[in-house]
Parts: C-alpha cells; sequence; structure tokens
C-alpha cells in the first residue's frame, strides 16, 4: 500500500478508509486518488486532506493503481465497472464496500469478463446513520468486522492483500459465500433499517405528527437511529437483497402477529417469557462484542 490507491466514492465509507490508511503508514502513505459522479463532494475531501488528488478519467486513474475501492451505493456498482474495466492493469485489485454481494458479484461478472479474478468483494460493517465525506474518520474500522466474499477466480494472494489492507484500518475480517453474506445480513441489517424507516414514515404521516415527535425521547431516538441513514444507498440495498430480506420480514410479521395475540389475551406470564428471552439474548451478544 505504499503505491497507488483509488476510490471511487468518497463518502463516509470510502473517506474513512482513506484516513485510517493515511494515518496507519504515517510517512509512506499511498497516493490517494478520488474519483465521483459529482465534484463538490472531492472537492471537499480534497481540503480534508482525505485524499490527495481528484481523477476525472478511469484511464488516468487506474494508471499504476495497486487497488481501488468501490464505495458508491450498489445500484451504482454496474456502470462504475464497466466504464473501469478497459483500464484495469493486471496488477490491480479492486474491492468493494457494498452491503449486497451477490449482485455486486453478478455486475462484476458481467463487467469485468476474464478479470474477475481481481475483484475481490468485501462489506466493513461498519456504517454510521450519517454519511459523506465529512462524517468520515481515521478509526471508523477499529474493532470492527469487515467480511470478505471471495470468489473462486481470485489467487490467494490475491485475497489476502485485501484482507491485510482491511486490517491495517483496525478490522477484523471474516469471510462468507456472496449468497451466505445476503441471507445473514437481511436479518441483521437491512429488515432492522426497514422496520426503522417505516416506523419513522408512519409516525410523519399521521396529523398529530408534530405533538407524537414533540414527546419522542431516547428510546424512540436509539430505535430509530438508522433512520437518519442515506435514503438512495439503503433503496438500493433494499432491492438489491430483496428476495432474503422479504422472506426476513415475512418472519418478523409473523412475529407480530404471535405478539399481538399474546397482547390481545393479556397474557402476562407469556409476554414477559419472551421480553426475557429477547433481553437475555441480547446481554449476552453485547458481551460478545466486549470480548
Amino acid at each position: 500500500m505504499s503505491g497507488k490507491l483509488v476510490i471511487c466514492g468518497v463518502g463516509l465509507i470510502g473517506g474513512s478508509f482513506a484516513l485510517a490508511i493515511k494515518s496507519a503508514l504515517a510517512g509512506r502513505q499511498p497516493h490517494i486518488v478520488g474519483m465521483g459522479r459529482t465534484r463538490a463532494p472531492l472537492e471537499q475531501a480534497l481540503q480534508l486532506g482525505v485524499i490527495d488528488e481528484i481523477a476525472t478519467d478511469w484511464a488516468s486513474a487506474l494508471k499504476g493503481a495497486d487497488l481501488v475501492l468501490l464505495g458508491m451505493p450498489v445500484g451504482q456498482m454496474g456502470p462504475v465497472l464497466q466504464a473501469m474495466a478497459p483500464h484495469l492493469e493486471a496488477q490491480t485489485l479492486v474491492t468493494d464496500g457494498g452491503s449486497t454481494k451477490a449482485d455486486v458479484v453478478a455486475v462484476a461478472r458481467a463487467a469485468l469478463g476474464d478479470k474477475i479474478g481481481q475483484f475481490i468483494p468485501g462489506h466493513p460493517i461498519a456504517g454510521a446513520e450519517k454519511s459523506g465525506v465529512a462524517a468520515a474518520k481515521a478509526d471508523l474500522y477499529a474493532g470492527k468486522r469487515v467480511v470478505l466474499t471471495p470468489l473462486p477466480e481470485n489467487t490467494a494472494e490475491s485475497v489476502k492483500a485485501v484482507r491485510t489492507v482491511w486490517e491495517i484500518c483496525g478490522a477484523k475480517v471474516s469471510e462468507l459465500a456472496p449468497e451466505e453474506h445476503d441471507r445473514v445480513f437481511a436479518a441483521v441489517s437491512h429488515l432492522p433499517h426497514l422496520l426503522a424507516f417505516a416506523l419513522v414514515h408512519d409516525l410523519a404521516q399521521r396529523g398529530n405528527a408534530d405533538q407524537l415527535f414533540g414527546f419522542a425521547a431516547s428510546g424512540f431516538r436509539d430505535f430509530t437511529r438508522i433512520a437518519s441513514s442515506h435514503p438512495e444507498m439503503w433503496r438500493d440495498i433494499c432491492l438489491a437483497n430483496r428476495k432474503a430480506l422479504l422472506q426476513e420480514l415475512d418472519a418478523y410479521m409473523a412475529e407480530l402477529l404471535r405478539t399481538r395475540v399474546l397482547l390481545a389475551r393479556a397474557d402476562s406470564a407469556r409476554l414477559e417469557k419472551m421480553f426475557d428471552t429477547a433481553r437475555t439474548r441480547r446481554d449476552a451478544w453485547l458481551d460478545s462484542l466486549g470480548k
């Protein structure tokens, strides 16, 4: 990582990646080049010292590059991969920060063809409700999990190289198959975001919305924190993983119906048992995070 790093989509994920590399490799940082759809965020990233140069075309951006990180919403991956493919040099590895993987792998195969072995898909589990390069921070990935979903065409050396870069950022790296990744994160990430958005939207449409939000306190704030996430990004994630997400949503709706029955029956014993089971499992999970 002492050569050239290209980041396409210099927002929270891409910007934090750049800052983490700069911080960890003080004195021997790579030259970091930014690409993006619009100029203003790139100018901001340059002013903040997140990137060292703005590139306006893939030919110049990729010349001599060691690594490319794709940090844009997953719905934009296909066109970007198609645009960069003709200029991708043999030594350049490509990874991404997309929250879904099977769809990204499919568009990467279509765009890169026989260069697909240079693409090592990834997903940093370190987002925040705020987006944009101004929210980027060097320690975003410290102690956080990054999931790689290697392809059969990837060499062991290429996977190790991408793993090492994320470890330099302070991340704990795991591996899953793309389809398994999407099933897991439909349950523990995509569904919670969908529910948070839906709850806030429901209350916002009511005639007494101002009154409701006026009395909302910390519990509502904590439950709905992720409803402040980037709408375009989460639109793309939900649509890309809609099959697995619909299955999780159906399961959750069934759980809500069971809960409604307990509430309608005033079944205090079973409600308390359900609450206790949920609390015990969540507390165990929180304890595991501290290890």
